[in-house]
Formats: C-alpha cells, sequence, structure tokens
C-alpha cells in the first residue's frame, strides 16, 4: 500500500496542530504566532541519528533563540518516551507526540522512503521554519541528522558560533 503524500513549499500556510509534549501538556502553533519556529521531524526518540540531530539542535538553542526562532521537534513516540529522551539527553526544546501521525502527513513528513535499500512506509525526516504569521518560510525533506543543524544555520544567515 503505498501513501500518497503532499509536500509543503515557502509560501503555504503551515498546517495548525496541537499536541501532547513530553508531560502531556498540549502545545499547539498558534501559541507560536508572532514569532518564528524551527519545526523538525525525527523518527524515533532514543535512537542514534535522532539522539545525535536533538543535540545539535540543543547545542544551538541559544543562538537560534537569540535570532527570534523557537525549535519545536515532533516524532510518533508516546509522551513518556520522550520525556525520557529530554531527560537523558538534556533536551531543552518541547518535543512532541503524534502518535496518530496526522500532523506528520499533514506537512509531508510521513510516507514512503528509503531505508537500507528498501521502500518503507515511515517518519521522513524533515525541517520546517514557519513565519511569524504561520508560513512556510523553509521546507526541507530527507535532510541528514548529522550536519542537518549546521546547515539551516547557514541557511538562515546566523553564522556558527
Amino acid at each position: 500500500m503505498s501513501v500518497t503524500v503532499s509536500r509543503l513549499s515557502p509560501g503555504d500556510p503551515a498546517p495548525e496542530f496541537s499536541l501532547p509534549d513530553a508531560d502531556g501538556s498540549t502545545v499547539s502553533l498558534s501559541s507560536y504566532r508572532g514569532q518564528r519556529v524551527v519545526l523538525y521531524f525525527y523518527p524515533a526518540a532514543m535512537t542514534p541519528g535522532c539522539t545525535k540531530q536533538a543535540c545539535d539542535f540543543r547545542d544551538n538553542l541559544a543562538s537560534l533563540q537569540a535570532a527570534g526562532y523557537a525549535v519545536v521537534g515532533v516524532s510518533p513516540d508516546p509522551p513518556a518516551k520522550l520525556a525520557k529522551f529530554r531527560e537523558h539527553d538534556a533536551l531543552t526544546f518541547p518535543l512532541l507526540s503524534d502518535e496518530s501521525r496526522e500532523m506528520l502527513t499533514a506537512y509531508g513528513a510521513y510516507g514512503e522512503k528509503q531505508l537500507y535499500g528498501k521502500t518503507v512506509t515511515g517518519v521522513i525526516r524533515s525541517t520546517f521554519v514557519i513565519d511569524a504569521d504561520g508560513r512556510v518560510e523553509k521546507a526541507m525533506y530527507n535532510v541528514r541528522a548529522t550536519g542537518h543543524v549546521a546547515k539551516l544555520r547557514r541557511d538562515l544567515g546566523l553564522d556558527a558560533a
């Protein structure tokens, strides 16, 4: 069964969401209106690539925030696993749970992808920059876990510290 994925492009309205965070509190995109958001989707908490990517965001969080960006991570993991991930790696930005995969699908971050040469259905590692008015500024699909935050910083015109 193939899952048709419609991808977002710059200028598109970012799909609204309300999802539980690692503590079970609801976080909505609308609560970030007026500020820019780096929204990234990753396949699974506590796996090597996702840990590397999350730690890169953690290590660059202060400079991203200083430039006016909030960072939010999303995966299909349940809140309890996200809480463990946050504690284990001292992550200081919200991690949201999309167990239904509705939001992942709305952003085009869930569907067919290549994994070790096989076509599988799953989370497509993706990052979106959403402007203060809730529109997609950048849509990056199939990003690499390693080096992605440095590339994102360059794309956003932020020099590495």
